[in-house]
């Protein structure tokens, strides 16, 4: 199973279009050692050579133009088998309006994330014009499941453990009680036997967090801030991290102690925010990330499972 990071970066990408905070004015300006980013999606290849979209950014062209597999070989085509959403953020979800030109679709989210993505929306009557446009899997909670290859038998097997997390900001919370609205993902290659784990917005410790960590022997996990009040103490809002559901990395209480005692043969971390220092390969944030055995995702890093 091979991993392509096609973005590595939180929402609004790095720099961020509205911020002038000390990473993003640093990156345009050339003065801060950190290259940009885009949302964070990957692409991930089958045993069969079928290619799966983990997330679909508002970046997905120029994702799929910076890395030629993703290319049509032929007609009106694509390598692409299937997409699945972690959940209905729209920095996971805007993509899929981009991929609408008449190619069928395969989505693979939960109920819950169906929901809050097509459900209600005028959008998703694009999918609507062409039969079979859209076929949406559903994944349902602690099964493994099959994602099907583009020849048909499936490529991989999928399982989703709910994750800690939130409904999108564009829905009702009241509406999203279910554990569904925010997973983690388990990734199996059945040849190798080998799992990718993947979970890119986590709220804080639990149960299924430790199972997603269990199982992994490559881990992707949720690097959105170093801090829980990143932002009000560069005074960009009031929210902290764990009021955005992210649970910081940096601190006695985040995610980065626990992570230096998973046993995975390599942990990254994902879905970087554009304040977070671990986005400077100099700073001392990113040193005692390393010293713990932890990586940061970069745009174009590959890693073979």
């Amino acid at each position: 199973m091979l991993i392509r990071v096609l973005g590595s970066a939180a929402g609004g990408g790095f720099p961020q279009w509205n911020c002038a905070c000390l990473n993003c004015r640093g990156v345009r300006a050339g003065t801060i050692v950190a290259a940009p980013r885009t949302e964070t999606a990957l692409a991930i290849r089958g045993p069969d050579g079928s290619w799966f979209l983990i997330h679909a950014t508002a970046d997905v062209r120029a994702q799929f133009r910076a890395f030629p597999p993703l290319h049509p070989k032929m007609g009106r085509e694509s390598p692409l088998a299937g997409i699945v959403l972690t959940n209905g953020d729209l920095d996971q979800s805007l993509g899929l309006f981009t991929l609408r030109e008449g190619q069928p679709l395969h989505l693979y989210t939960t109920p819950s994330v169906r929901r809050a993505v097509l459900e209600g929306n005028g959008f998703a009557r694009l999918f609507d014009r062409i039969p079979g446009h859209l076929t949406w899997h559903e994944l349902k909670l602690d099964v493994s499941q099959p994602l099907y290859g583009l020849q048909g038998p499936p490529s991989l097997f999928v399982t989703a453990l709910p994750m800690p997390g939130k409904a999108p900001l564009y829905c009702d919370p009241g509406s999203f009680p279910q554990p569904d609205v925010n997973v983690g993902l388990l990734i199996r290659d059945p040849d190798s036997g080998r799992t990718l784990a993947y979970a890119p917005c986590v709220g804080r410790h639990s149960n299924e967090v430790d199972l997603l960590w269990a199982e992994s022997d490559v881990l992707f996990f949720d690097g959105t801030f170093w801090g829980d009040d990143e932002l009000p103490s560069q005074g960009l809002g009031r929210k902290t991290a764990g009021d955005m559901a992210h649970w910081p990395v940096g601190g006695p209480h985040g995610s980065l102690r626990h992570l230096a005692s998973v046993q995975a043969s390599r942990k990254i971390l994902v879905h970087v925010n554009n304040t977070n220092p671990l986005l400077r390969d100099d700073s001392p944030e990113r040193l005692e990330a390393q010293e713990a055995g932890v990586e940061v995702a970069f745009d174009g890093m590959e890693v073979t499972v």
